[in-house]
């Protein structure tokens, strides 16, 4: 694994850093007349007058570079590791970041974690630097947009010892506007001070399908007024840490039993549903001042009957969020090198489409080469114009500017000792203590007691840290009921566990006085409802605790006790130990319906429906 320390951009000297100084020169007496606007794409006559400029002193090639947001292999701008080297040249034609970027002047760059941007926060503050450095060192130099998806829960691409916050579901259950709020300002003052300023969160899709496989728990839940109220306090508490924010996936990806990573799903609610629905987060975002939207690869016959992705389609896009709802920031699309907005379309046409139909970004193509010589083309040839290409650019340089970038883009260095510092961890768990969600808790079941039930055993589904730097659950759970007083043991059977997992399991509850099963969206037929028959068999009292979807609850009708976490990471897993022992009550409401297993047309717990003691 690549040595951070030993990277040049990774030093904390300021020769290896953007100085503020550099900066100041490379964007030609900006920050004076680019103060931050109060209004959320406003811009001072002035203002505009000088990006403009900016924009009219730049080559055709450096406008299109602008446009792409991309990824880069390595945890360091100029030294990767050979084999992040190696990714680099097979997939974007470049050794570094550094090179990407004198190659394509690309004006945003995402980090993942499977391509080792993100290993630790000073690693991410000095690959971040590097990158300024990098783009601000070519001729008429850019600030760059670095971005992720730091949605928290199921979504989170910087891991501990960055603070971790319950996903948005969760966030959903506990219906604090002050708690979306406080998520926001605290990720958002950690990634900046890695160097990341724009997050591609919050979800804003208000999700009404239980089986939709790609969105889920990232969304706050199915009554649209409760999602958009905390999609609004989430943007503004981003935006309090001047890290911009994301509303996704428009028009509303919520009611889809189609992943737009491996089809193109296809959502059939009329127009007028839409608008009572879909559209009511969004409208919330722009109200708040959001910065940008993500597209969705998704078909929406109702607002547009073409058959295109919502993505390339000129009718939602530009007719629809920008002229009916007054939208006037950044567009980016959804990740290109999925595969709902390719099947239609050739690799080469969908980013010209995309700008077409009034997209600004265009998100990590599957091939930066292709993707870029076909805009680059279609300029030369007629089919997109200069100035076309200018309305995007304008409206990428003004978030820029908002967000302070010609002033100074570098991670802030002396802030690092901010990022997962003992009170934001205690905030996170704090907020997550409000989450957890009793559904069911017949004869007294729970909570356990260290006195009556001091030997548990918890079994069940381990899925992988969304983050790679926590869990596995059934263990974090396991320590957090031992820290409680009881002696608690771990088993972990999987998602789709044998006969031989659940017979060992069967076997352990013969010693325990009590058994935490941890469930991973649960369908019908599947082994871990086995695994829950044959545990309630023992006559041990047995706790389900639902830790992604809590539609699990529906299909074991016979447990006496279940819980939902709406997420595996440690800080909601600890959250639901702590109800379990009874050190705290549960507080939280479901954010969702949950219909019934046999007759899904019929209602089992309403949303707002939670139990408590």
């Amino acid at each position: 694994m690549h040595d951070a320390s030993t990277g040049s951009d990774s030093s904390t000297g300021n020769t290896a850093r953007p100085s503020r100084r550099a900066v100041l020169a490379a964007t030609a007496g900006l920050t004076a007349a680019l103060a931050v606007p109060t209004a959320a794409h406003a811009a001072t006559p002035g203002e505009d007058h000088r990006l403009r400029a900016l924009i009219s002193r730049m080559t055709l090639e450096e406008k299109v570079g602008q446009l792409f947001v991309m990824r880069v292999y390595g945890a360091s701008a100029t030294d990767p590791d050979q084999a992040d080297i190696d990714a680099n040249l097979k997939e974007i034609g470049v050794r570094t970041a550094a090179e990407l970027i004198a190659k394509y002047r690309v004006g945003g760059i995402i980090y993942f974690a499977w391509a080792h941007n993100t290993h630790d926060p000073r690693q991410i503050a000095g690959l971040s630097d590097g990158i300024q450095r990098a783009s601000l060192a070519q001729p008429r130099g850019l600030p760059v947009l670095i971005a992720t998806d730091q949605e928290h829960g199921a979504v989170c691409r910087v891991g501990k010892p960055a603070t971790l916050f319950p996903g948005a579901m969760a966030i959903g259950a506990g219906g604090s506007r002050a708690d979306a709020h406080t998520l926001g300002r605290v990720s958002g003052t950690e990634l900046r001070a890695m160097g990341i300023n724009q997050d591609y969160s919050p979800d804003s899709d208000v999700n009404v399908n239980p089986a939709n496989p790609v969105i889920g728990v990232r969304s706050f839940g199915a009554d649209p007024d409760a999602v958009a109220a905390l999609v609004a306090a989430e943007v503004k508490g981003y935006q309090a840490a001047r890290v911009a924010a994301t509303a996704k996936h428009f028009p509303g990806h919520g009611d889809t039993a189609t992943d737009s990573h491996t089809g193109l799903p296809v959502i059939t609610h009329s127009r007028e549903l839409w608008e009572k629905l879909d559209a009511v987060p969004f409208r919330a975002a722009i109200a708040a001042g959001i910065d940008s939207v993500m597209t969705a690869h998704i078909q929406f016959p109702a607002l547009d009957d073409s058959g295109d992705p919502a993505t390339l389609s000129h009718p939602i896009l530009t007719g629809i969020l920008r002229g009916e709802l007054g939208y006037d920031g950044v567009v980016i699309t959804d990740s290109l090198g999925m595969e709902g907005v390719r099947v239609k379309y050739g690799d080469d046409r969908v980013p010209v489409l995309a700008l077409k139909a009034g997209v600004d970004q265009l998100l990590n193509p599957p091939s930066l080469d292709v993707a870029y010589n076909a805009v680059l083309k279609a300029v030369q040839n007629g089919e997109l114009t200069e100035s076309r290409l200018d309305e995007s650019i304008l409206r990428i340089l003004r978030l820029k500017a908002r967000l302070g970038l010609f002033d100074d883009p570098r991670a802030g260095r002396t802030d690092l000792g901010r990022v997962g510092t003992p009170a934001h961890l205690a905030t996170a768990d704090r907020i997550a203590a409000r989450t957890t969600t009793l559904l069911v808790n017949e004869d007294h079941t729970l909570p356990f007691s260290p006195s009556a039930q001091p030997r548990v055993l918890v079994v069940g589904a381990d899925p992988a840290s969304p983050s790679a730097t926590d869990g596995p659950p059934t263990a974090v759970l396991a320590a957090a009921l031992t820290e409680l007083g009881f002696t608690a043991t771990a088993l972990s059977t999987g998602t789709a566990p044998s006969a031989a997992a659940i017979a060992k399991a069967v076997a352990a509850a013969q010693n325990a006085d009590a058994v935490v099963v941890a469930t991973y969206n649960v369908t019908a037929g599947s082994a871990q409802t086995a695994l829950v028959r044959r545990l309630l068999a023992t006559g041990r009292p047995v706790a389900a605790l639902a830790v992604r979807n809590p539609y699990d609850v529906a299909q074991y009708p016979a447990v006496k006790a279940c819980l939902a976490s709406y997420g595996w990471t440690d800080v909601e897993v600890r959250a639901a130990a702590r109800v379990i022992a009874g050190d705290v009550p549960p507080r939280g409401t479901l954010p969702v319906p949950v219909q019934r297993a046999d007759d899904p047309t019929q209602v089992l717990y309403p949303i707002g429906y939670g139990l408590t003691y």
